[in-house]
């Protein structure tokens, strides 16, 4: 099983043995107003989401990791990578709102690219969000990411507005 420390958080595998809290942060639309798939309508969407994740885990060669954030031993959120090929890959995360504003998402982002870069040899990261959602960019900004794309026709499951997306990425530095 893979593990990851930082000196608050510990990333640990994703999955079924986490619904509720999954589905607590998953579920609330203050939580997931500025997500694509997000907010799961009910608790056999968060099920399905979380039995994928387990199975990916038991894959031999994983498309995507999910781990959980956890913080004093409580479940706070995930960070993702979803690989695009063997050099590139999709960051996210996500935080409930009761553990957001202390730094949480960025330190777990910045520990799932170091891994990313240490053992999965990434060399390119890319995300996108809202382009509303302020803390999220700053993130991106903050892991050293830079804004390369601006585009319209974002469709956030919480609402029918289309909205704009911003991306960023990052590529890593050849040594």
């Amino acid at each position: 099983m893979i593990t990851i420390n930082t000196s608050r958080l510990v990333l640990k595998p994703l999955g079924i043995k986490y619904i509720e809290s999954v589905h607590e942060y998953s579920s609330d639309i203050g939580n997931t107003k500025y997500m694509v798939h997000l907010p799961n309508n009910n608790i056999g969407e968060t099920k399905e989401f979380l039995q994928r994740a387990d199975a990916e885990w038991k894959s031999t060669k994983p498309s995507f990791y999910e781990f959980a954030v956890i913080y004093k031993n409580k479940h706070i959120g995930a960070v993702s990578i979803y690989l695009e090929d063997s050099l590139s890959g999709e960051l996210g995360w996500i935080i409930n709102k009761k553990y957001q504003k202390q730094g949480f998402a960025f330190e777990a982002a910045r520990a799932l690219m170091d891994f990313s870069i240490n053992k999965l040899k990434i060399k390119h990261f890319i995300a996108h969000c809202d382009s509303e959602n302020i803390p999220s960019y700053k993130v991106m900004e903050k892991l050293g990411m830079s804004r390369t794309g601006t585009y319209g026709g974002r469709k956030n499951r919480s609402s029918d507005e289309e909205r704009t997306e911003y991306q960023y990425e990052f590529t890593v530095a050849a040594r």
